[in-house]
């Protein structure tokens, strides 16, 4: 059992009510930065590190590098929340996001591979921070809700995420007025709105939602990652319903991206690099957008069946964009179906995933599946240019569907053997 914050703020009834709605509010606040900043990268991400190396066999070296930031953030980030608070943490890993992004700004600037892969580590530990958000907005709510509280934060997010992509050509025009190669300007501005974020967590984020609910261990081990990977493989093998959590958000997070990563060079192949920025912004519309709608989707057709349902849409999204060939508008459908269906799984499972494991491991969890699912999106976003080199798109994004029908049989098969608990 936990042992209670010697800081723990005591709220109750009205009051609780009361600071949750802060809470929540404070986070949408993040998420909009952090989420801007981490897809207006990704919009050229691949793009910049493909000209770094002059070929895009290996172009998905750039996200798979902050993807891999993000999975060896988690669970520093998490022993740290466990310790000091979830303020603390998320503040720490989004300056350290900042310092990444500018980092790997520096690295295009001057063409140095080697400097923008390490810049795109440090990127990754924002994007651990703005994930990890979600399941701070469900801190100070009861069970029934933290469906719809973990989709209010993800819903916000669209704000940034689609933001971040729309303003690729105003940034881009910034970084070559200052003669700079113009790929580098999503980079710089990325680093701001991780400064930005950073900025309203630490000041909002008050008192921390931990300490509310007694969940501060001041004397808990610091960062362990082999012995907390262990307990929480432990906590998550106990539960059918938190082994599908957590299947659900690591291949719905490696069929996203991986066929994202190489959706911007497939189009520059076709001469239609022009839209892929406007593409990815409705792909990212089709992953945050809709969350309100999907949160309530999983509480009332609970979450396994939700699910089942998110890897349909995610097979289905991904046979689209081989259907489409070279017309732009399939791939503008495909790739929104993509992040629809990336929306139903990750909602579903980090639910369920929540709502599966004691209250003792939560936040050990919480940072393990997270890092599962960074590592899974990691290596999705490393082999995909190779994929796409050597066999393709049209293989790769045959493989997501693949892994995407694997998720439905893993679904079903959970949700026939046991029933009553998931």
């Amino acid at each position: 059992m936990a042992t209670p914050a010697r800081d723990a703020v005591p709220v109750r009834g009205a009051e609780l009510e009361q600071l949750a709605r802060r809470t929540i509010t404070s986070l949408r606040l993040a998420q909009v930065p952090g989420q801007a900043a981490v897809a207006g990268m990704a919009a050229v991400v691949t793009l910049l590190a493909g000209d770094l190396l002059g070929s895009d066999r290996f172009a998905g070296t750039g996200s798979a590098a902050f993807t891999t930031g993000a999975a060896l953030a988690t669970i520093p980030i998490a022993a740290s929340m466990r310790r000091r608070g979830r303020r603390p943490g998320l503040t720490s890993a989004l300056l350290v996001g900042a310092a990444g992004a500018g980092l790997a700004a520096v690295g295009g600037a001057v063409g140095s591979f080697p400097l923008f892969v390490i810049g795109m580590v440090g990127v990754g530990s924002g994007q651990a921070a703005t994930l990890l958000q979600r399941y701070v907005a469900g801190d100070l709510v009861p069970a029934e809700r933290q469906a719809a509280a973990i989709a209010a934060i993800v819903w916000v997010g669209a704000l940034g995420a689609v933001f971040g992509p729309l303003l690729t050509p105003f940034e881009r025009a910034a970084a070559a007025a200052f003669g700079l190669d113009e790929l580098v300007g999503p980079f710089v501005f990325a680093a701001l709105f991780f400064l930005v974020a950073a900025a309203v967590v630490w000041r909002r984020l008050r008192p921390d939602p931990l300490a509310v609910v007694g969940g501060i261990e001041p004397d808990a081990e610091r960062a362990q990652p082999i012995r907390q990977l262990r307990r929480s493989a432990n906590a998550v093998a106990r539960s059918p319903g938190a082994t599908l959590g957590l299947a659900a958000m690591a291949i719905s997070q490696a069929v996203m991206v991986g066929v994202m990563t190489m959706t911007p060079p497939h189009m520059d192949d076709h001469g239609q690099d022009d839209l892929s920025a406007y593409v990815i912004a409705v792909h990212v519309l089709g992953m945050y957008g809709l969350a309100p709608l999907v949160g309530r989707f999983v509480v009332r057709a609970g979450t396994v069946r939700a699910i089942e349902c998110g890897a349909i849409v995610l097979g289905v999204g991904t046979v689209s964009t081989v259907l489409a060939g070279y017309v732009p508008a399939l791939m503008f459908s495909g790739l929104f179906l993509l992040g629809l269906g990336w929306s139903v799984g990750l909602i579903g499972g980090s639910t369920l995933l929540t709502s599966a494991v004691p209250a003792e491991a939560r936040v050990e969890v919480q940072g393990s599946s997270d890092l599962a699912m960074s590592l899974c999106g990691a290596l999705a976003a490393f082999g995909s240019g190779f994929v796409k080199q050597s066999f393709g798109f049209h293989l790769l994004a045959d493989g997501a569907a693949a892994l995407a029908g694997a998720l439905l049989v893993i679904a079903w098969l959970t949700s026939a053997r046991r029933p009553s608990t998931v």
